[in-house]
């Protein structure tokens, strides 16, 4: 139990911000207060928190909070981040890090000119098959890998998810990013995470349905990584199914991951991996973790603003139609 956290709530727009405060109760996390600019946003989650509602400059002279949680919309983060960093405590950050690889950077050098500690939800990095991927490519069971495809997508806009209280995030104002944006920075970070720095993009990005005005709802790039594997990542929110969220094809050895692994080996048929890495906590699980004072592993700023210039580049790729190098 977490009985002795104390959290700052900064900012409550995301979509995610329900499940964080769900998480945050069950483990008996403390509610320093909440802030955010819509004060009925403010009323309601701060309710849910059994807190008050505060200013961030409040928050921010608080000595009895551990740790901040910004889940407002990606436009604020680094106004957010400039007040919150001059406490040197831990901030977890929602992703993206920021609106676009600029913004981001900014971002980054308020973490490099502080003492806090910085975290993300970037939750997947602590999937048992991901993680077994991972351990496999590093062990060079694949042999000379060729082929690598990242899928993240959703019916998010099919079902109109981002009609009401989340509509922001389909308003690049706001947010940044669409869908590809959203979704895609989570399969992208995996991509980069297990398979190296990327070299150059390119990509097609599109309506989709057009439910929301000059928002994309999904899209495809094409990725050349340095050590020469070639990958594609798609990600959206106009599909029904998203079984295989990646595939890797090597001269030694195929893997797709569904909610399993799954491996052809040496040309035998494809089959389960049984013997898989253990589940470790991640993303708002593991923030919590570290303020607990356990021994976990977060996502670096350095990892967060790359993932995000990366994301630019995509997007400038699909404006441009061109390769944009990195």
């Amino acid at each position: 139990m977490s009985a002795d956290i104390t959290l700052a709530w900064v900012g409550t727009a995301h979509i995610h911000t329900p499940g964080f405060i769900d998480l945050a109760s069950k483990r008996g996390v403390k509610s320093a207060g909440v802030w955010d600019h819509d004060a009925n946003r403010a009323t309601k989650n701060a309710e849910k928190l059994c807190t008050q509602t505060r200013t961030v400059d409040e928050l921010v002279a608080d000595p009895t909070v551990d740790g901040y949680v910004i889940c407002s919309e990606t436009n604020l983060h680094v106004d957010l981040v400039a007040k919150l960093v001059k406490t040197d405590k831990p901030i977890f950050v929602e992703k993206p890090m920021g609106t676009d690889g600029a913004n981001s950077k900014k971002i980054l050098e308020l973490f490099q000119g502080s003492k806090s500690v910085f975290q993300t939800g970037y939750f997947m990095r602590g999937i048992p098959a991901i993680l077994t991927l991972k351990k496999q490519v590093e062990a060079g069971a694949f042999g000379q890998i060729t082929r690598v495809r990242g899928s993240n997508c959703h019916s998010g806009a099919l079902g109109g998810w981002f009609d009401g209280d989340w509509r922001w995030m389909a308003d690049r104002n706001q947010a940044g990013v669409g869908a590809y944006g959203d979704l895609g920075t989570h399969a992208l970070d995996i991509l980069i995470w297990i398979f190296g720095e990327i070299a150059a993009v390119t990509a097609t990005l599109g309506l989709g349905t057009a439910r929301y005005d000059g928002c994309e709802e999904t899209g495809e790039a094409i990725i050349l990584f340095k050590s020469g594997v070639i990958g594609t990542l798609t990600a959206g929110w106009d599909d029904i199914a998203n079984p295989y969220f990646m595939q890797v094809s090597g001269t030694k050895a195929f893997a797709a991951i569904d909610s399993d692994l799954e491996m052809a080996i040496d040309g035998k048929p494809l089959a389960k991996v049984m013997d898989v890495e253990a589940q470790v906590p991640s993303g708002f699980d593991a923030f919590l973790d570290y303020l607990e004072g356990k021994d976990v592993s977060l996502v670096k700023p350095e990892e967060a603003a790359e993932r995000d210039r990366v994301m630019s580049a995509i997007y400038l790729a699909s404006e441009t139609r061109t390769w944009v190098s990195l």
